[in-house]
């Protein structure tokens, strides 16, 4: 596995794989890295000649109450993990490379942030569009993969593809579990004993409500109260938000028709946890 730790020698080597007629498959992570950023380097190592990581831990997307100096960092385990999954590059750089001077523009996302996630972290998806934005010129991949788990995030991400004509694929890639369902997370690590058995109720609340909509119920309020109910019954964990969107848009809808993604947050005392399935109807 090589390591790059500049941008100059990332686009030189890139510019190469490309010129050889090869595929670049692009996963950019903030490290930390679990078994769903190595699931995502395997579905990519499927349809790519050569895979590239990058681990950045990037400022622009960190609000002024959350604090980018303790966000978990493991740069040597993160180095063996990358490697062990098949990696072939992996571009470390610092922030001063990556924001050498003050930007002379700002990236501002209009649409599919003001709900979910996004609602309560103003600006954070304008920093997720700057980086990227950066990174794909940077590393110019043929498809660049994404976890299904922070949906918002793929929306996002797919729209700034489509508005900025990238000439690349966006690749969601389904959520991994837990055998008991629940999503794997950084954060799961976080919760007491008692806490991560009430964990997968979050899964099961979304399956129920799956089935509830197979058997005919497409009303959205209808939906979100009895998955609150079933949260409510079966965690101790404060429910942040309940919510049902058409996908990829996240435009609020009134029935379920169409795409549309029922998502779900629930903090509990050291950790927030979120979920989501995507229904096809």
């Amino acid at each position: 596995m090589n390591i790059i730790t500049t941008v100059r020698e990332m686009q030189e080597q890139m510019k190469s794989i490309r010129n050889a007629g090869k595929t670049i498959g692009f996963v950019p992570t903030m490290g930390y890295l679990h078994e769903g950023h190595l699931h995502l380097v395997e579905e990519a190592k499927k349809q790519n000649d050569v895979v590239v990581m990058s681990i950045f831990v990037n400022p622009l997307q960190f609000g002024p109450n959350e604090d980018f100096d303790r966000y978990p960092r493991d740069i040597e385990g993160d180095e063996k993990k990358a490697e062990t999954a098949g990696v072939d590059y992996l571009f470390v750089p610092t922030v001063s490379e990556m924001y050498p001077s003050e930007a002379s523009l700002n990236i501002i996302v209009t649409k599919r942030v003001n709900v979910l996630c996004g609602r309560k972290r103003p600006g954070h998806f304008d920093g997720v569009a700057t980086v990227l934005t950066k990174l794909f010129h940077i590393v110019s991949p043929d498809r660049a993969y994404f976890g299904l788990k922070d949906a918002q995030q793929v929306a996002v991400v797919k729209s700034i593809v489509d508005d900025l004509n990238f000439p690349l694929e966006i690749v969601p890639v389904g959520i991994v579990r837990e055998e008991d369902g629940l999503a794997k997370s950084s954060r799961n690590v976080y919760l007491t004993p008692e806490e991560r058995k009430e964990a997968p109720a979050l899964y099961r609340s979304l399956k129920k409500a799956e089935a509830l909509i197979e058997e005919g119920e497409l009303h959205t309020e209808t939906i979100i109260k009895f998955i609150s109910n079933e949260l409510q019954e079966h965690t101790n964990g404060k429910i942040d938000y309940v919510e049902i969107y058409s996908y990829p848009q996240l435009e609020p809808i009134a029935t379920i028709n169409g795409t549309c993604i029922i998502a779900i947050a629930v903090q509990f005392s050291k950790a927030r946890l979120i979920d989501n399935i995507i229904i096809e109807k």
